[in-house]
């Protein structure tokens, strides 16, 4: 089958592969070029490519089903496993691969080059062409590229079949972000963490945190409301570099005799959660022949650094279903997305709207079922919760399995419990040095 994917990231390079080794021919169409000759890769267009990313076991998963070469390389690259220790009687669980964007979409894009029966080609893909009713390639750069299935990984910021599908629910979580990417320095130990992603503190007012990733390198981040201007300022190099030294944890991971900085302070855009499945407003796959992948499914808040699995998981999904009927193929995987996919979307919206309200310093409301992220917390209460909280945040199992341990939850928040905060700085005092260390460098 002709097969043409709009988009080579993860889940357009990931599918292109796996198809072709089904016999496809697959032509995948980005405007990206790639990496330059010197290693850089601006890859513009793609927020997200140089902020932090937590590469999940579920995606290991299907990498293995399909490329098993891939883990190898990208553990050649400096990728390294990522390990949940064993705990009050609960074994240690393989959570994943600490890994940037960059190395594993590199890795991946090579595999990608070398496979035959794949084609990547550079160029903007305006439309889908359609012929009696069907998909039958795409349209780029004025020209035609004959296809008989069209698969849109275009990513959240496509508009390639915007035309087509219902309107996606959800949308911008309330929360922005920067960061900066860290070296640790010859012989130096790595700072705190307090979980396999890396270190993860709730402030009063803001999050922020280290991502682990390869070859001894850490993305520091630093999130706030988004209708918090003064935290804007964080953007600026001098106002980022003030707050680091301040943050507890943080402020270990960036001595400068531990690690150095390597990229400038990066500015990411609001954060969203949103799906969008495969049918149209009537319930009907609206052109047959084409096929929706990715965070043109489903974007959560990265925070969590559940977007790639997510985005595999379809993926594999849907190059193990796929027959002779693409039709046939896309409704199951909608059916199966609503099981598998839509739960973590549903779990996002509802996390970080609670989320946002401790950092407008509201209590937790027990007049209402707990969410994941108050059910989470209370672990640290009582380490047996861990049980069923460990495979929620591994995404092992789904979020309605906290349901067990809820009224538990509830328990200790109702004794008067409430997670611990460190009592500075408040978001006020960040505020009050961002505006200061921001008029320092006018």
């Amino acid at each position: 089958m002709r097969t043409a994917i709009v988009g080579a990231g993860p889940t357009g390079l990931f599918t292109a592969i796996a198809l072709a080794r089904r016999g496809h021919r697959v032509v995948v169409v980005d405007r990206d070029p790639g990496p330059a000759a010197d290693g850089s890769w601006p890859r513009r267009g793609v927020m997200q490519f140089h902020h932090p990313h937590g590469i999940r076991e579920q995606v290991l998963q299907a990498i293995r089903a399909e490329m098993p070469e891939v883990e190898s390389a990208l553990q050649k690259a400096g990728a390294e496993r990522s390990i949940l220790p064993a705990a009050d009687g609960r074994p240690a669980m393989a959570v994943g691969l600490r890994c940037r964007r960059m190395v594993f979409e590199r890795v991946l894009r090579e595999a990608a080059i070398a496979e035959a029966g794949v084609t990547l080609v550079q160029g903007n893909a305006e439309d889908v062409v359609r012929v009696r009713g069907r998909a039958a390639g795409l349209r780029v750069d004025g020209g035609e590229l004959a296809a008989d299935l069209v698969v849109n990984a275009s990513g959240r910021a496509g508009r390639v079949t915007d035309d087509l599908r219902a309107p996606k629910v959800g949308g911008d979580c309330g929360m922005s972000y920067v960061s900066r990417h860290y070296a640790l320095l010859p012989d130096r130990e790595p700072g705190p963490s307090n979980s396999p992603l890396g270190l993860i503190t709730r402030f009063h007012g803001f999050l922020a945190g280290v991502f682990l990733q390869d070859n001894r390198t850490v993305s520091v981040f630093v999130a706030r409301l988004s209708s918090d201007r003064d935290l804007a300022g964080l953007r600026h190099r001098e106002a980022f570099d003030a707050a680091v030294r301040i943050l507890p944890g943080i402020a270990e991971w960036t001595e400068p005799d531990r690690t150095r900085p390597i990229t400038p302070v990066l500015a990411g855009g609001r954060l969203h959660n949103t799906y969008r499945g495969q049918l149209d407003a009537g319930g009907r796959i609206p052109l047959p022949g084409l096929v929706h992948l990715g965070d043109a499914v489903c974007t959560t808040n990265p925070t969590a650094g559940r977007g790639i699995a997510t985005s595999l998981m379809q993926a594999r999904q849907f190059v193990r279903t796929l027959g002779d009927d693409a039709e046939s193929a896309a409704v199951g995987l909608d059916e199966w997305c609503t099981d598998h996919i839509r739960p973590w979307f549903d779990d996002h919206v509802a996390w970080d709207a609670d989320e946002i309200r401790q950092w407008d310093g509201e209590d937790v409301d027990l007049s209402r079922p707990l969410t994941s992220g108050h059910i989470v917390a209370a672990a640290q209460a009582d380490p047996s919760l861990m049980r069923v909280v460990g495979p929620y945040l591994s995404m092992k199992t789904l979020p309605a399995t906290l349901a067990e341990v809820e009224p538990r939850a509830r328990e200790i928040y109702a004794g008067g419990w409430r997670p611990p905060v460190p009592s500075a700085p408040t978001r006020d005092e960040l505020a009050d040095l961002v505006r200061r260390s921001t008029a320092l460098s006018v």
